[in-house]
């Protein structure tokens, strides 16, 4: 399947430069997988389609401020860091923003360590080793990592956080769940909605469009997940009471595909915990998933590709298609994209 087939145009005020007060007076297009049809609701709206035992299942990781400035030594060279993953108490997996940082390099964190370029990976990542603990310090020295399509600043970096974020670790946020208020959610509880969480830490892939011509060659770079026994329990106890699972996310979407892969014959999902390489293409059979709440993306992305997937079914290139009619909709209507932007719910 080619890229290009995941491809749309997107005037730039189309992107959302800042978040809507208050969180859940985002847009919500309601998308029908068997009829075609669209809604165009609000995100406050959201308990009008689950019902008395269905199972909303949300990610709970919370972004790091990731980014760094440094220097190279001992020419002073400005450096910019984007740390996607901790390996060890030292260590990261990071991008790094600037010329010839080759393995054996040693760059200057302003204000913090040292650090050593241990390993050279593709394009721009790098396994840095610093002199000390970066976690204790992060908070001090790091900012936090919007994407590069938002330039405006933002006044309060726990709007680039979920309400439930609990788990630090993620490069960028898990922007479907960005909607959600605490009265929204109690407001769901109040209904017989239960809640679950998960943990994906959301890492390189958020940051790097496919640049390959097929979408087959391209090789995702895991991140790490946790779905808990209790979730798990949660999960198994819905679709055997015939609820419905509702997927707050593609990060969600991922961490519950990956842990169905783990499940035995009788179970939906099995309690997972490590990393996930899974690359979900149009054409992919969803196994926990019943319904998906998600953001509007960036052409040609793995994110555009999942969402597809879960339109077509085993029709791969009937999802483009609808998503690509939703898209043309979202824009007709006004709706803002991507991160900041608003919300699709499809059932």
């Amino acid at each position: 399947m080619k890229t290009s087939d995941f491809d749309y145009d997107l005037p730039p005020e189309f992107i959302a430069q800042a978040p809507i007060e208050p969180r859940d007076a985002s847009r919500l297009l309601v998308l029908h997988r068997q009829t075609g049809e669209i809604e165009h609701r609000l995100f406050r709206d959201l308990s009008q389609y689950l019902r008395n035992g269905d199972l909303l299942v949300l990610n709970q990781t919370r972004v790091i401020p990731a980014r760094l400035y440094a220097r190279k030594l001992p020419t002073g060279g400005k450096l910019e860091l984007l740390l996607l993953q901790r390996l060890g108490q030292q260590t990261w997996e990071t991008l790094v923003g600037g010329k010839g940082i080759r393995q054996g390099a040693r760059i200057q964190v302003e204000g913090g360590p040292a650090a050593e370029v241990i390993q050279q990976l593709d394009g721009p990542r790098r396994v840095l080793s610093f002199d000390a603990p970066l976690t204790p310090e992060l908070e001090r020295l790091g900012r936090m990592p919007l994407p590069p399509y938002i330039t405006a600043p933002l006044k309060d970096p726990e709007r680039y956080q979920t309400v439930y974020a609990r788990e630090p670790g993620s490069a960028a946020a898990p922007t479907a769940g960005l909607h959600f208020t605490r009265e929204l959610l109690e407001s769901l509880r109040s209904i017989g909605v239960d809640l679950a969480y998960v943990t994906l830490h959301v890492g390189l892939d958020t940051f790097a469009p496919i640049a390959e011509d097929s979408v087959e060659e391209h090789v995702i770079h895991t991140e790490w997940c946790r779905l808990g026994s209790e979730t798990a329990t949660a999960i198994n106890a819905t679709r055997g009471s015939s609820g419905r699972i509702i997927a707050a996310g593609t990060t969600t979407v991922r961490t519950l595909e990956t842990a169905a892969r783990a499940a035995s014959p009788d179970e939906t999902v099995a309690p997972y915990e490590g990393p996930t390489d899974l690359f979900i293409l149009p054409g992919y059979k969803f196994n926990a998933v019943d319904m998906l709440l998600t953001n509007f993306h960036l052409p040609r992305s793995t994110l555009i590709l999942l969402v597809g997937a879960f339109l077509g079914g085993s029709t791969p290139l009937a999802g483009r298609d609808r998503l690509l009619a939703a898209y043309e909709a979202a824009k007709e209507e006004a709706y803002r994209f991507y991160s900041f932007g608003d919300a699709m719910l499809i059932l």
